[in-house]
């Protein structure tokens, strides 16, 4: 038998260090090639030093141009069992060549976050107004991405809040949709000995790629709003502030004689997050699961963020920590948290229990797969069954293909 082949299209290439999309993407690799298929990475982007090395894992790395026939004959040439579109700007971009030039190849949406949402939230947050479903409903990012996953035979949700949205508010089949948060290890027994004790922590510390507008605002959100409050109860311990591309905006916020540390780039995210004693996350805009906050409790490190830091990630309530919205409540949960062994551990526990219910690899990655083989063997009756889709399939694919044939004669 064959093997089956996948081209991923990326919008970056994989950076597993730098972000959450990073670390996700990877997750998906991993899950392909232990299902023995061929894989193919194609992105449009600039490589850098941060991207991972995917030909040592015997993948092939192809680079594409945008509005341009030579991926016409590329996709072609390739005739993939499933294309995988990694964020709705690559479908948009690509979905269309992928449909005409290989009508049966199965095509899969991997949404990492629903981008409107956390667009809207940031928009209504610099208005000052209340985020509403009527807000989102209006937004032109919003129609885009739900056109989008309607055009796709499958689109993958990361967080339980975010498939309840598309199912209520946009009525969207349920068939088109499946929940896949990250794919994580299970804690093991030999792990939590191996962690640092809360006796060998020290500082409280934050993560978070700065390309990415909710890190931006939530560092300045800690300057601004929580630091001077959690100053005044732990006066010696300091806030150490990691990611990848720091701006000069939070490169000017360093300020060791306040505790407030900004330290960059973190080769390991792990190490950095497992020395520390408590993570803050006061998020006030975003979507979909923070890597941050998983990778947190994949260190035994208890955090304190806001709901919409935890949203969609467990159920009941349940947390590694405090779940705090309200700047003076959150100092000082964040500094019983940090001083307090009884109620960390308890955090601890929690995370523990959060993972391993959760986000457990080997519970979630046989049903993922049963239905892409499902999907597959019945590909034009799925497709019948989602008209919606295959009409926006065919507008789009008029519009879109004729604006790029012009783009691709201008460039000429």
């Amino acid at each position: 038998m064959n093997r089956q082949s996948i081209l991923i299209i990326g919008n970056v290439w994989v950076e597993p260090n730098s972000s959450a999309a990073g670390s996700r993407m990877l997750q998906l690799i991993e899950l392909f090639l232990k299902q023995n298929y061929n894989i193919t990475f194609a992105s449009t982007s600039q490589k850098n030093s941060n991207a991972l090395d995917l030909k040592s894992l015997g993948i092939e790395e192809v680079s594409i141009e945008l509005n341009s026939a030579n991926f016409d004959d590329f996709v072609l040439n390739l005739n993939p069992n499933i294309v995988v579109f990694d964020r709705f700007l690559t479908e948009e971009q690509f979905g269309w060549r992928v449909a005409e030039n290989c009508p049966n190849t199965l095509r899969i949406l991997d949404t990492e976050d629903l981008h409107f949402l956390r667009k809207v939230r940031h928009q209504q947050l610099k208005k000052g107004g209340e985020f509403t479903n009527k807000a989102l409903l209006k937004s032109d990012d919003t129609k885009r991405e739900i056109a989008s996953i309607l055009r796709c035979d499958l689109s993958l949700v990361i967080s339980t809040y975010e498939m309840d949205l598309l199912k209520s508010v946009f009525k969207i089949d349920e068939r088109i949709l499946y929940y896949l948060p990250f794919l994580l290890d299970k804690i093991n027994e030999h792990q939590i000995k191996n962690w640092n004790s809360f006796d060998k922590r020290e500082h409280f510390v934050f993560i978070g790629n700065f390309l990415h507008k909710p890190n931006v605002d939530a560092v300045l959100t800690l300057k601004n709003q929580v630091w001077g409050k959690m100053r005044a109860y732990l006066p010696n311990v300091e806030l150490h502030i990691y990611g990848a591309y720091v701006t000069q905006q939070i490169q000017q916020l360093h300020n060791p004689k306040e505790g407030f540390v900004i330290k960059g780039f973190a080769k390991n995210s792990k190490e950095v997050i497992q020395n520390s004693k408590v993570l803050l996350a006061p998020l006030r805009f975003g979507a979909g699961i923070k890597g941050k906050l998983t990778e947190s409790m994949l260190c035994g490190t208890p955090s304190v963020t806001s709901t919409i830091g935890a949203e969609g990630m467990s159920k009941n309530n349940l947390w590694n920590g405090f779940v705090e919205d309200d700047y003076s409540n959150f100092a000082l949960r964040a500094s019983e948290l940090y001083q307090n062994k009884t109620i960390w551990l308890k955090a601890q526990k929690n995370g523990i229990e959060i993972i391993n219910s959760f986000y457990d690899k080997e519970k979630l990655s046989k049903p993922f797969i049963n239905q892409i083989k499902l999907i597959q063997d019945n590909l034009e009756n799925h497709r019948t069954q989602n008209f919606l889709g295959s009409l926006l399939q065919h507008k789009t694919l008029q519009a879109t293909k004729y604006m790029s044939k012009w783009i691709e004669e201008k460039n000429k």
